[in-house]
């Protein structure tokens, strides 16, 4: 059920040009190079470190590692990480 109601969710969004990370509740994640990212549509972070941030999403735990990372700005909506950003993974 949860698979046809997404396929469902995926046609409107493609024939309606609405944004797939709002109708689908998918995270948008945008890099700056290697300095900043932005996390939109997250559900809150799970471990914070210099070295580690690990945020919840829908599609599972996204880790950002790296060093000297400082949360700029905590929304429910957004978060944007500074800092020197090696990493990226999405943990299902």
């Amino acid at each position: 059920m949860d698979d046809k109601m997404s396929n469902i969710k995926y046609n409107i969004s493609e024939a309606l040009e609405l944004p797939k990370d709002l109708i689908l509740d998918l995270p948008k994640i945008v890099m700056i190079g290697n300095i900043q990212i932005n996390i939109s549509n997250h559900k809150g972070i799970v471990e914070y470190t210099q070295e580690v941030l690990r945020v919840n999403s829908s599609i599972g735990i996204i880790k950002i590692s790296g060093s000297d990372m400082e949360l700029k700005t905590i929304l429910s909506e957004e978060i944007i990480v500074k800092g020197n950003i090696e990493k990226v993974e999405i943990i299902s």
